[in-house]
């Protein structure tokens, strides 16, 4: 390790042209859109032997993602030090309660009365690390503030490491242990210390009157839109807490109705938004009425109804069709139920407003048609998060109890659900992730009405007082049980699934998940439920107990609100901490490992999951969606249709789900070429010569070329070439079996070039897209969505770093002539360049590639092998050597489970000193191993997904 350390120290303070390292190089740490100073102390934790930080100030909304990764360290028997103190009276005394908790963490008070240190020293095997700066441990500074804290990597014996432990040693015993008795102390004399010009922005007196916040205004911005282009419908669909309410009354004082209509389904919903409405509109009281069971106040200009009051045959019959201009239905997922439906068949005001936090209902009733289709705005939960209009949430998955190594799944027994060992596991974890405030107001979700009644039977028992609400309760009772919660006389309410909607807890600080996740709807109506602002909740603690459920693969889908159906995005999601804004998304190791393996179980791109997806999209849009639309409405990525082997194409697709859709088989052939080759967007070249010959009969080389400037694309012989191999299938005029990859694809060329400066459309192309309205269609569709998904990639470059390429991208986008990948195998020696693929982690001892124990050598580079047999003096080996300037480019992926695709790590060179003859395998073959040194550092990142266990 000592070799990359020095390099990785010169080449940070000294010299780049030295090698760097992203673990060790020295590195200035900041907040941004990819990146923040957590991930690197929590992959430094992750890493390191043992920990010693100096930090003056603590939040307690940053304590539950330190506890999830402590508790894994605590399994390996690592633990640290924290010295922190009382400078300034910051510290909360509920942050020294919670440090208690945490068994493998010894807590010291500093005795200097200015302490406002904010140091983090890291041991490691054979080195240290430590950052250093301006970052305090509060969830402001470590995932947003623009702070600066500066990471370095020396050796045990280095001076600074050698001051800098001599000052912690210094200062851990001149410290005092944190123990009860200073706790009590402090917390009896203990003063919230006031914010003063340093700490916060000024901020002036609370203005009375309510205006909308931007997303609000966007929202009403397309609702004015909407209807000024003479539509009488809209739907908004406004995540849980967002202002819902207040957005509709903006609505409605911006339209200046002569009669208003609002209608739910509770009475208690429509008295709380006639007091929003008033405060928003105001003007003369007796303005505002009540249609419910109770009062019918019919005269009045703003109405506030109950569905079930209105729709009664009696009441429609009593009022003109006209009688209302603007009726607006609140949580609209429920319009499509006849008492609904015989409203909106008597009247015809001049606009319908649809307002939901959830329009995709589990009962495939479709609630867009009802609103012709017009969705004028979407606050989904993210955005809202996003936009701070939402509490932020501290997600936290952890394994559920287990005994003899068996885990709760569905088929479990209500006596072992309840039984006292697994409570007593469920409280520990409750503790000890905690929550914000003083007590615990919590919701549980479980899995069945018996189990709710005894669970909370069980929590008062053990003085965590806890009451089960069922559908059996009357809404009284559901009233008054709320009420206890909130004023702390309960720290509990236990269900199943009553509080999915309708039903807001501001006051919620913890939300526990005791059950199996059935759908991502239900998963998101739930989380919501605790995430309404609320003074002095500055964060919700979600505690998700994960058994060996087979939807668990839905629980980072869900959370991240990712509808793409990508399995790789999948397990990126579930193996990596995820954030929104300041919400942290967190898993226990032996949770993710749960996650990764129903990931491993399900199929997300299969035929049930697309159907559902494009029905989804279709009952959204109002007409049949195209690949294009997928990507727009951030729905099932367009590339799950293009790789699943059961489809050649899009249009084959839309037969399958009853479309009328007409393709010969040349049609059909053309179409999977693109889709399956050029649909990726991995290069833009092939596409935007296709989209200018879909405008224009003519494309001249320099018109070509000034198109792929407008897509900063890099332009040279070997690229335009390249791209006529492609065009004319001559790239793929290789033996597949009985036959060539041309003839799949049509075996006709798609461009001709009848000069050296002109592109021009083959006839049969031509013919085709003229003959076939369907086949156009989907044509361009291809080709605009191959071009929409470029946007991820690197145009200047072959290959964009950290993207996902299989073989036989890299013979194409190595502008090779022919498709070679089939006998590639791991690396092909070209000329002046090598593609080399490693698979990281071989899945089987008896596959040919075990036998190539490819390590991460040293954390920068790679041990690789060539093929067998191959000695010093093998030509391809000689060539690999000794080429001048040859480039090798390094895809990686971690196992053959998860696919074809690997990840490309950028350029390597040889490290001439490493490379040797060795013998491998039972037979002692003889191959040539070598350090391949990365060029760019592999990120933190990138090193967890593929390399870490």
């Amino acid at each position: 390790m000592n070799e990359p350390l020095q390099d990785a120290i010169l080449n940070g303070l000294y010299d780049q042209s030295y090698p760097g390292h992203e673990l060790l190089s020295p590195k200035l740490l900041q907040n941004n859109q990819n990146d923040n100073i957590w991930l690197t102390l929590r992959q430094e934790l992750l890493s390191c032997r043992s920990f010693t930080w100096a930090v003056a100030f603590i939040t307690q909304d940053m304590l539950v993602p330190l506890k999830v990764v402590l508790a894994d360290l605590a399994r390996k028997n690592v633990s640290g030090t924290l010295i922190t103190g009382d400078y300034l009276a910051f510290n909360n005394p509920r942050v020294f309660h919670e440090l208690m908790k945490i068994t493998n963490l010894t807590v010291k008070i500093a005795p200097n009365t200015g302490f406002h240190a904010k140091g983090y020293l890291f041991d490691h095997e054979n080195w240290e690390t430590l950052v250093i700066g301006s970052a305090n441990f509060t969830r402001a500074a470590l995932l947003s503030n623009y702070e600066w804290a500066l990471k370095v990597s020396s050796k045990e014996n280095a001076a600074l490491t050698e001051q800098i432990k001599q000052q912690l040693v210094q200062l851990d015993e001149t410290s005092q242990p944190l123990t009860t008795a200073w706790l009590s102390e402090y917390e009896a004399n203990w003063v919230s210390p006031k914010p003063n010009a340093i700490q916060t922005r000024f901020t002036p007196a609370k203005a009375q009157k309510i205006t909308p916040n931007q997303m609000q205004k966007e929202a009403l911005k397309e609702l004015t839109g909407l209807i000024a282009s003479g539509q009488k419908r809209g739907l908004i669909v406004s995540a849980t807490g967002t202002g819902k309410t207040y957005l509709g009354a903006f609505a409605v004082k911006d339209f200046h109705p002569k009669k208003f209509l609002y209608v739910v389904h509770r009475e208690q919903i429509a008295k709380k938004a006639l007091e929003s409405f008033y405060q928003v509109i105001g003007g003369d009281r007796k303005d505002y009425g009540l249609l419910t069971g109770h009062k019918h106040q019919l005269e009045r200009k703003y109405v506030f109804a109950t569905v079930q009051t209105l729709s009664q045959p009696e009441m429609l019959a009593n009022l003109s069709a006209t009688e209302f201009d603007y009726i607006l239905i609140d949580e609209a997922h429920r319009a499509a139920a006849p008492s609904y439906q015989r409203i909106f068949a008597k009247f015809t005001p001049q606009f319908w407003l649809g307002m939901t936090a959830t329009p995709e209902r589990m009962d495939d009733q479709d609630v867009y048609q009802l609103f012709d289709y017009n969705l004028a705005y979407e606050i989904r939960l993210r955005g809202a998060l996003e936009n701070k209009m939402l509490a932020p949430f501290h997600y936290v998955g952890v394994e559920d109890y287990e005994v003899d190594g068996e885990s709760i799944d569905e088929t479990t027994n209500l006596r072992r659900l309840l039984a006292p060992k697994r409570v007593d596991y469920v409280l520990k974890q409750l503790d000890y992730y905690g929550y914000c405030g003083e007590q615990a107001k919590g919701l549980i979700f479980c899995s069945r009405q018996e189990e709710a009644r005894e669970l909370a039977q069980i929590f008062t028992a053990k003085n965590h007082p806890a009451i089960a609400l069922t559908n059996e309760d009357s809404e009284k009772r559901r009233m008054q049980v709320v009420k206890q919660l909130e004023q702390g006389n309960i720290e509990y309410i236990v269900t199943v699934d009553l509080f999915n909607e309708g039903i807001d807890i501001p006051a919620l600080n913890q939300i526990i998940m005791l059950r199996n996740t059935q759908s991502s709807i239900v998963f998101i109506q739930q989380l919501g439920r605790g995430l309404r602002k609320y003074p002095g909740k500055d964060y919700v603690t979600v505690i998700d107990f994960i058994g060996n459920y087979k939807n668990n693969y839905l629980i980072p889908i869900s959370l991240n609100q990712d509808n793409s159906r990508d399995l790789d995005k999948a397990r990126e999601e579930s193996k990596l901490p995820g954030f929104i804004d300041v919400s942290t998304i967190n898993f226990s190791q032996v949770a993710s490992a749960k996650i990764l393996a129903s990931l491993d179980r399900i199929k997300l791109d299969s035929m049930k999951e697309l159907r559902q997806s494009y029905l989804d999209l279709k009952e959204k849009i109002g007409r049949l969606p195209l690949l294009l639309d997928f990507y727009h409405y951030g729905s099932t990525s367009p590339m799950v249709f293009a790789n699943n082997h059961a489809l050649k194409h899009y249009g084959q697709f839309l037969v399958k789900m009853g479309e009328p859709v007409a393709l010969n088989k040349e049609q059909s052939a053309i179409l999977s070429f693109v889709t399956k080759e050029l649909l990726n967007g991995k290069r833009p070249h092939e596409l935007v010569l296709l989209q200018l010959l879909l405008e224009k009969d003519k494309v001249t080389q320099s018109e070509f070329e000034e198109a792929l400037a407008k897509y900063n694309a890099y332009i040279n012989p070997a690229v335009l070439n390249s791209v006529e191999d492609i065009l004319t299938l001559s790239f793929f005029d290789i033996k597949q079996g009985k036959t060539t990859k041309k003839e799949q694809y049509g075996n006709h060329a798609l461009i001709e070039r009848p000069d050296l400066f002109t592109y021009l459309l083959a006839p049969e192309l031509k013919q085709a897209l003229h003959d076939s309205q369907d086949f156009y269609r989907l044509f361009l569709d291809a080709v605009k969505t191959g071009l929409a998904l470029n946007r991820d990639y690197d145009n200047q470059e072959q290959f964009t770093l950290y993207q996902q390429y299989d073989r036989k991208d890299a013979c194409r986008l190595l502008n090779w002539p022919k498709d070679v990948s089939a006998p590639m195998y791991g690396y092909r020696v070209d000329k002046n360049e090598t593609p080399i693929f490693i698979t990281y982690k071989k899945d089987s001892a008896k596959k040919r590639s075990a036998l190539y124990h490819n390590t991460l050598e040293d954390g920068r580079s790679l041990r690789w092998y060539t093929r067998s047999p191959r000695h010093l003096d093998s030509d391809e080996v000689k060539r690999l050597l000794n080429t001048p300037d040859m480039k090798l480019h390094i895809f990686v992926k971690k196992s053959d489970a998860i696919g074809k695709q690997f990840f490309y790590l950028g350029q390597a060179n040889i490290q001439k000193e490493t490379v040797k003859e060795e013998q491998l395998g039972p037979k002692k073959k003889a191959t040539v191993g070598m350090n391949l040194l990365l060029n760019k550092p592999l990120q933190a990142k990138m090193y967890e997904l593929l390399f870490a266990d």
